[in-house]
C-alpha cells in the first residue's frame, strides 16, 4: 500500500489544487446545511482521500505484470474503500477510479462494492444512482456481470466452482439493483443521471452491452451512429426479470411519452428486446402504439399527428417506426398517417419519423403509396429545406427498384432543368449545388442552351447524398452524361471536395466498364493533382480498384512522368507504393503480369458473388 506519511505531505497541496462542489466556500456552506435539491447534507470525500484515489488512478494507469500483484493491489484498494463506498463513489476523483477498478475486480468483489452503496431498502442507494458521479460507478459494476460466462459454464475444479458463486453473488446483486429501481421507476427513469443506471440495467438483462458511457459529449455526427453492441449469456433469472422491468415500464407510458429524459429509457428497452426478444419487443411496440394513438385529440384528427411534432415523443416514434414489422406500419400509415405526409414532412420535428418511416417501407408495397403522396410536396420539401425527406425518398427507391424514373422525372422539374432538353446534361451540378437552374447558371430566361462555362461550385453535403443515392439507379444514363459534360478542371475540383469526391468515386464504382473508361478519359492530365489531395487520393485509389488492366496501365503511364513529386507527397507516396509504380517503371512485364493476375481473381470473385 502507499505510504500515510505521503498522504500528509500532500494533504494540504491537494485541497488547494482541486476543489470540489460543496468542500468550501459558499456553496459547500449550503451543501453542508443540506440547502441544495437532493444533496440531502451527505458528506464529501475529505482531501486526503481525493488525494489516495488519485494515485490510485495513477498506478492503474501503468498496468501489472503478475496476476498475484493484480490481485493483491485490488483486494488492497476494496479496503480503503470499505465503509465508504458510498461517499467514494459520489466523489470525482473516486468515480473515475472505482469505474476503472472494477473491471480488475472478482465478480463478488463487484457485489460486495454495490452493496456497499447503500441499503436497497432505503435512500442512499437511489442517491448514489442518481448522482453525476455516483451513476458511472453503479453502471461500471452492473456491466460486470458481461464476464460472468468466462466462468459459469466451468464446473470441472473447485477454483472454477467458487468462480461461479462468485458470479451467482453479483447476479442476485443486479436482480436487487432492479427490484429497487422498480420500487422507484418514475423516480429513476426522469432523473438525468438515475435514467442512465436504468438504460444500462436494460442492457444488462437483455444480455447486450454497448460501449461504456463517458463524460465526453459528442458531436452532431456521433450523436446519430448506433453504437455497437456485443450480446453475452445471461441467467435465466434476467430474462425473467427483464419482462417484469418492462411490465414496470409500460405501466409509467404516460410519463415516457412526451418528457425527453423518459423517452430515451423507453427508446432502451425496445431496442435491447428487439435485438434479444423479438416477441417481447412486439408485444412492446403493439401497446405503445395503442396507447399513442388512443390519447384525446381533436375530432377526426389522429392524436400520433400531435405527438409526431413533439421532440420527445418524435424520437420514440422513430424508434417504434425503425423496429416495427410490416403489419404494423401499414397500420401506422393507413389509420394515422395517411394524407399527412406532405404536411409532417414540412415540419421542422415531424419529417424525421417521416425520413424513418420511408426507410423502413422501401422493400414493401406500402413504400408505393408514401411515394405517390410524398411526391406531390416535392418541390415544397425542397423549398423547405428537409433535403432529408428527398434523400431518403431517393434512397428507399434504389433500394426497393420502384419508382426511380418517376423520382429522376420529378428532379429534372424540380430543378428547372427538364424543358428544353438540352438542360438535362447540366442535372449533375444543379442535384449536387441544390440550386435551379436559373440560380445555378445566373440566368434569367427560361429557355436556352446550357451555359456551361460556369464552374463547379457549391457542392454540399445533401446534394452529395442525393446524388450517392440516384447513383445506385437502374438508370443512370443523365447522371454519367452530365459527368462527362464537366471539364478536367471540374472534375478535380469533385474528386477534391469533401462532398464531391464520394459523388465521383460512386458514379465512377457503379459504372459498366465501357462508362468507366469514357469518364477516365476526361480524368487524364489530372491524376498527378488527384494523388497529390487527401480526398483525390482516396478516389483515385477506389478508381484503381475496379479499373481494368488496360485502364490501370494508362494511369500509371501518367503518373510516372510525375515521379519525383509524387514519392515526396505526403498523400501521393501511398498511391506511388499501392500502384507499384516502381515495378512498373524497372520491370513493367512482372507489374503486367501481377496486375492481370488480380483482374482475374476479382472478375471470379465478381461472378461468384452475383
Amino acid at each position: 500500500m502507499l505510504a500515510k506519511r505521503e498522504e500528509r505531505k500532500q494533504h494540504k497541496s491537494e485541497g488547494k489544487k482541486r476543489r470540489h462542489p460543496g468542500e468550501d466556500g459558499e456553496g459547500g456552506e449550503r451543501k453542508r446545511r443540506g440547502g441544495e435539491e437532493g444533496d440531502g447534507g451527505r458528506k464529501r470525500l475529505d482531501p486526503l482521500s481525493v488525494g489516495y484515489f488519485r494515485r490510485v488512478g495513477e498506478r492503474l494507469s501503468e498496468g501489472f505484470e503478475e496476476k498475484e500483484e493484480r490481485e493483491m493491489f485490488v483486494e488492497n484498494v476494496l479496503t480503503e474503500v470499505k465503509g465508504k463506498a458510498a461517499v467514494v463513489a459520489m466523489d470525482q476523483t473516486g468515480s473515475i477510479t472505482l469505474q476503472r477498478l472494477l473491471p480488475l475486480c472478482r465478480p463478488d468483489q463487484v457485489a460486495e462494492v454495490l452493496a456497499e452503496l447503500g441499503d436497497p431498502a432505503g435512500s442512499e442507494f437511489k442517491a448514489v444512482s442518481c448522482d453525476r458521479c455516483g451513476g458511472h460507478v453503479v453502471e461500471s459494476a452492473v456491466r460486470q456481470i458481461s464476464r460472468r460466462t468466462e466462468s459459469s459454464q466451468k464446473e470441472t475444479t473447485a477454483e472454477e466452482e467458487n468462480e461461479k458463486e462468485s458470479c451467482d453473488l453479483l447476479e442476485a446483486q443486479v436482480l436487487s439493483l432492479s427490484q429497487v429501481v422498480r420500487d422507484n421507476i418514475t423516480e429513476f427513469i426522469k432523473h438525468v443521471h438515475g435514467s442512465h443506471v436504468v438504460r444500462t440495467l436494460l442492457h444488462v438483462l437483455a444480455g447486450c452491452l454497448g460501449p461504456p458511457r463517458t463524460e465526453s459529449r459528442p458531436g452532431a455526427k456521433d450523436r446519430n451512429v448506433a453504437p455497437q453492441l456485443t450480446d453475452f449469456e445471461v441467467p435465466t433469472s434476467f430474462w425473467y426479470e427483464l419482462k417484469s422491468l418492462t411490465e414496470t415500464l409500460m405501466d409509467n407510458v404516460n410519463v415516457s411519452v412526451t418528457d425527453a429524459v423518459p423517452s430515451a429509457v423507453f427508446q432502451t428497452m425496445l431496442t435491447v428486446c428487439h435485438r434479444n426478444r423479438p416477441k417481447l419487443c412486439k408485444q412492446l411496440l403493439k401497446r405503445t402504439t395503442e396507447y399513442l394513438s388512443t390519447r384525446n385529440a381533436a375530432p377526426g384528427v389522429s392524436p400520433l399527428l400531435v405527438f409526431l411534432k413533439d421532440p420527445a415523443s418524435s424520437r420514440l416514434i422513430e424508434t417504434i417506426i425503425q423496429l416495427s414489422h410490416k403489419s404494423l406500419l401499414r397500420d401506422l400509415y393507413k389509420n394515422h398517417l395517411k394524407g399527412q405526409l406532405v404536411d409532417l414532412a414540412l415540419h421542422s420535428i415531424a419529417n424525421f419519423p417521416i425520413q424513418r418511416l420511408t426507410a423502413a417501407s422501401a422493400k414493401y408495397k406500402l413504400f408505393l403509396g408514401l411515394f405517390d403522396e410524398l411526391i406531390q410536396g416535392i418541390e415544397a420539401i425542397l423549398a423547405k429545406g428537409h433535403m432529408g425527406v428527398i434523400v431518403q425518398l431517393a434512397e428507399s427507391c434504389a433500394e426497393g427498384g420502384e419508382k426511380q424514373d418517376e423520382l429522376i422525372q420529378c428532379l429534372l422539374r424540380a430543378f428547372h432543368c427538364a424543358e428544353p432538353g438540352s438542360r438535362h446534361v447540366s442535372c449533375l451540378p444543379l442535384f449536387m449545388s441544390l440550386l435551379t437552374y436559373e440560380v445555378y447558371y445566373h440566368s434569367d430566361t427560361a429557355e436556352g442552351d446550357t451555359q456551361t462555362e460556369v464552374p463547379l461550385s457549391s457542392i454540399c453535403y445533401h446534394g452529395s447524398r442525393l446524388v450517392q443515392a440516384l447513383s445506385k439507379f437502374k438508370e443512370r444514363s443523365l447522371l454519367l452524361s452530365s459527368l462527362r459534360t464537366l471539364t478536367p478542371a471540374d472534375l478535380l475540383t469533385l474528386a477534391s471536395d469533401p462532398s464531391g469526391s464520394h459523388v465521383l468515386q460512386a458514379l465512377i464504382t457503379t459504372s459498366s466498364d465501357k462508362g468507366r473508361g469514357k469518364i477516365l478519359k476526361r480524368l487524364e492530365g489530372q491524376y498527378a493533382p488527384m494523388a497529390c489531395s487527401r480526398l483525390g487520393s482516396r478516389v483515385l485509389e477506389a478508381i484503381w480498384n475496379g479499373a481494368s488492366v488496360s485502364h490501370r496501365q494508362s494511369i500509371a503511364q501518367e503518373l510516372v512522368l510525375s515521379e519525383t513529386q509524387l514519392r515526396s507527397h505526403q498523400f501521393a507516396r501511398h498511391v506511388w507504393a499501392k500502384f507499384a509504380l516502381s515495378h512498373f517503371t524497372h520491370r513493367r512485364a512482372h507489374w503486367q503480369e501481377i496486375q492481370t493476375g488480380e483482374s482475374k481473381k476479382r472478375k471470379l470473385f465478381s461472378e461468384i458473388l452475383a
